[in-house]
């Protein structure tokens, strides 16, 4: 398995840390979602993106990913439009430095709206049909999240089976499939074709409430031992990346302690696993 974790987990440092820290503590790549601790904006921050991946690779560190913010189930239409155009200079970015994967959401459902989840998807559907031809040019695969309203696997593959792209696949986020009652076999076995990219996080439910608590791998009740066991045996090949979120949760474990112990919990567990 190839490693790799998103720069969530450390706000606070500089894309300098970011590479020396992936250095010594064996990860094989990064996941740009934050530079100087900011989200990153595809036009205004292009230039430090280009500076950043340069600096990367020079290290021997992948730039695996783009973790960008569009998404697609606004009522508005003008405002998926923009999401649509943002996407799009991502995909350029991407394919100037080839970087194949950029993540996008399907968003969070709007409580005071009106729509049904059939409109809902077929708003995203249409946006991702919309970027498909150039990312297909661009050799760049958007990979839709198991996030937001979009939790589920099975949603998920419906919109990329309506969506019938090479270049638009999914991110399997570990949690929140989870989180919404699914299992390993119903996300292999809805999703398994169209994985293209894996985050990894743990947590465990708060008793008595509907929310959870992001915890170190192998400390909650997520089985994502068993979820990367699946993965193998199914044949996934591409990059499993940590997604501490110390960027939206400053109560977690800062990065100079989760991070190293995540990639020690993640190759234990790769090298138990049976070669194949």
């Amino acid at each position: 398995m190839k490693f790799a974790f998103s720069t969530l987990a450390c706000p606070r440092w500089s894309i300098e840390q970011v590479v020396e820290n992936a250095v010594q503590m064996g990860y094989d790549g990064i996941e740009l979602r934050l530079l100087d601790g900011e989200i990153i904006d595809p036009a205004r921050d292009a230039e430090k993106v280009i500076e950043a991946v340069s600096l990367s690779r020079a290290s021997g560190i992948d730039v695996c990913a783009f973790d960008s913010s569009c998404r697609f189930n606004l009522s508005d239409p003008l405002a998926r439009a923009q999401n649509v155009a943002d996407l799009e200079r991502w995909i350029r970015l991407a394919r100037q430095l080839q970087v194949p994967i950029v993540r996008v959401f399907g968003g969070e459902r709007d409580a005071n709206a009106q729509q049904t989840e059939e409109q809902e998807n077929a708003w995203v559907v249409e946006a991702l049909r919309q970027v498909a031809p150039l990312a297909e040019q661009a050799g760049v695969t958007v990979v839709l999240e198991t996030h937001d309203a979009f939790s589920s696997a099975r949603r998920v593959a419906r919109v990329l089976d309506a969506v019938h792209s090479s270049a638009v696949a999914a991110l399997w986020d570990s949690h929140h499939p989870y989180r919404v009652g699914e299992s390993v076999d119903d996300v292999i076995n809805v999703l398994g074709k169209h994985i293209a990219h894996v985050h990894v996080k743990d947590a465990f439910r708060i008793p008595d409430s509907d929310h959870w608590q992001l915890v170190l791998l192998g400390e909650g009740e997520v089985p994502v031992q068993e979820q990367l066991v699946r993965l193998q045996q199914h044949g996934y090949r591409g990059y499993v990346s940590v997604e501490w979120e110390k960027r939206w949760h400053l109560e977690l474990s800062d990065p100079e302690i989760a991070l190293p112990e995540h990639i020690a919990w993640l190759k234990r567990l790769d090298q138990a696993l049976p070669a194949v």
